[in-house]
């Protein structure tokens, strides 16, 4: 492993520790009293306090030092001074440990008194401090210019999702967006459970990938010596279990579909499914708009959610259209009774990329989602999809062709998808037989096997069932005005991460560092370069070496040219 010039420094300093005889990684419980939310909300003149956290920044003015304490909660102001800290002759604690061998990242606890500063800042007077953990990789360091820009702050999206640790750590805010993650499902749950319903859990590895229409992850189970597949749904084992006498079942299940990733999809998602026995499609609809009202509400106070440019109102009722509907009037075509062959000139017609392997339902799937669906900003049920589209739903009561299922459209996308269940066995085979054959035809998303056990279960009778399923992470992307999916999710997929160059130090390199190491503050770049007293050709050799390996930033502010370490 090669090191940087301060991960080496930092390194050097926790050695410096260990001879001093501290414990840079303590194991004892460190007992704290409050946080900085709760010392700002019942603050107290003189109030003794022992908190802990990050040391995010500093500023040291020979025998004291205001710096910035963050922890789970938010910053303080903390005030160090060396004769409060060591009120003996040795001043080794303050002037070796805290200013010399502590940085900008390090964990320590802190004892001490709450005093208001002459500028009206509330802040925390050290009387002790305790180092709880060194950190040995210096935390990204965002500058403010005299116009209250940030430069250089850990902004890169590719950068914060790989190591979402230090976004958390320099970009406060981002918790946010995963606190009202958590209210949200804290609020369904509460919805579900409020109505009677309860939580289970289904496999994550199956025999057979059922429930949507998908390209699954597969693996191997050793032992049994047969293929496994990632979950892709959870519906078929939620309905087993209606079939088993429950009256209403729900899970948030995570689920893996071995496709594309974009901004609204990731291989690895969370969906919550319900299914409630003796319900359609239409009571369904209604149980839907209330749960998200409430959820709304639970995350943001309010029924309504900025997302770009567009409000969202939250608020129930929801706009109802059909599928058949929505596409004669954003297309002028009406699809019903139309064959393969019509659709298939028509979407090829409208500029529709299409190909031989796609059957009716991908079809109109093309043409709603190409023309349509983008229209839909407010939340919309699009209703009574075609029966090609929906291998697992029952056939509308009265009209001919279509099934009795919506999906629920908010700016342009679906985030909710329901169904009067198929509960006929025979009518479920023969759906299972025609996506079979769409697989054969070679579409590589149409269901591959007929679930036997399923069919098995569905024979012993499952009663009348609405079931739901909701993509939470696109719901939260919502409520949150976060436009990509890896904002919402702590730990996106990425691609593999490229190793870093390895880069050979010479001497002139080394001096540079050196300089820039002396002092946390960026220098001047005339400045270095006249303090080295390299020759011209050596400075702009040592320099781009640097500044290619990563290890030296050059930025312009203002008129100002500086260089700092990376």
């Amino acid at each position: 492993m090669q090191l940087s010039e301060q991960e080496i420094i930092r390194r050097e300093k926790l050695n410096k520790l260990v001879e001093m005889g501290i414990n840079a990684f303590p194991a004892e419980e460190y007992q704290i009293t409050d946080t900085t939310e709760s010392i700002k909300q019942d603050f107290a003149e003189s109030k003794q306090v022992k908190i802990a956290g990050r040391l995010m920044s500093r500023r040291i003015q020979g025998k004291a030092s205001f710096a910035e304490l963050q922890d789970s909660t938010g910053r303080i102001q903390v005030y160090f001074n060396r004769d409060e800290i060591c009120t003996g002759e040795d001043k080794t604690l303050y002037n070796d440990v805290y200013k010399h061998l502590l940085d900008i990242g390090d964990i320590i606890g802190i004892e001490g008194e709450l005093f208001t500063t002459q500028v009206g800042e509330k802040t925390v007077l050290v009387k002790n401090f305790t180092l709880l953990t060194k950190t040995l990789r210096p935390l990204p360091q965002a500058k403010t210019d005299e116009n209250g820009i940030v430069h250089d702050g850990f902004t890169d999206p590719e950068l914060r999702y790989r190591q979402r640790y230090v976004d958390l750590i320099v970009n406060p805010h981002v918790k946010e967006t995963f606190v009202k993650r958590t209210k949200m499902y804290t609020a369904m749950r509460q919805f579900f459970n409020d109505a009677g319903y309860i939580e289970v859990e289904t496999p994550v590895l199956q025999a057979i990938p059922g429930g949507a229409a998908a390209r699954p992850f597969i693996t191997h189970h050793n032992a049994l010596d047969i293929p496994l597949y990632m979950r892709i749904a959870n519906e078929l084992y939620l309905k087993r279990l209606i079939v088993g006498g429950f009256d209403g079942v729900y899970e948030f299940s995570k689920n893996f579909r071995n496709e594309g990733m974009d901004r609204t999809h990731n291989p690895e998602f969370t969906v919550m499914e319900i299914y409630v026995a003796y319900k359609d499609y239409y009571w369904m609809m209604d149980f839907t708009e209330r749960m998200i009202e409430h959820c709304a509400i639970a995350v943001n106070g309010t029924t309504k959610a900025k997302f770009g440019d567009q409000e969202i109102d939250f608020k129930a009722p929801y706009a109802r259209v059909s599928m058949t509907e929505a596409i004669q009037k954003y297309t002028g075509f009406d699809i019903t009774g139309k064959s393969e062959q019509e659709l298939f000139d028509f979407a090829k017609s409208i500029g529709i990329e299409v190909d031989e392997t796609m059957g009716k339902g991908k079809l109109i799937d093309e043409i709603f989602g190409e023309k349509c669906e983008g229209n839909f900003i407010q939340p919309t049920f699009i209703t009574d999809y075609p029966v090609e589209m929906s291998p697992l739903t029952k056939k509308h009561r009265s009209q001919e062709g279509l099934t009795e299922r919506f999906e629920l459209m908010v700016c342009g996308k679906e985030i909710a998808n329901a169904y009067s269940e198929l509960n006929d066995p025979i009518d479920q085979r023969e759906r299972f037989e025609d996506q079979l054959r769409l697989a054969e035809k070679g579409d590589d998303e149409a269901g591959q096997f007929i679930d036997e056990d399923f069919l098995r279960a569905l024979e012993y009778g499952m009663p009348p069932t609405s079931g739901m399923g909701i993509g939470m992470d696109r719901l939260i992307m919502f409520l949150t005005n976060n436009p990509s999916i890896q904002e919402v999710l702590f730990f996106p997929q990425m691609k593999p991460e490229k190793t870093a160059p390895q880069i050979e130090l010479g001497e002139d390199e080394k001096v540079i560092l050196e300089i820039l190491n002396s002092q946390e503050e960026p220098f001047a770049l005339a400045d270095v370069k006249q303090r080295s007293q390299l020759s011209g050709k050596k400075w702009d050799k040592a320099s781009k070496t640097l500044t290619k390996g990563g290890l030296v930033k050059v930025e312009k502010i203002d008129e100002n040219v500086l260089m700092k370490l990376a």
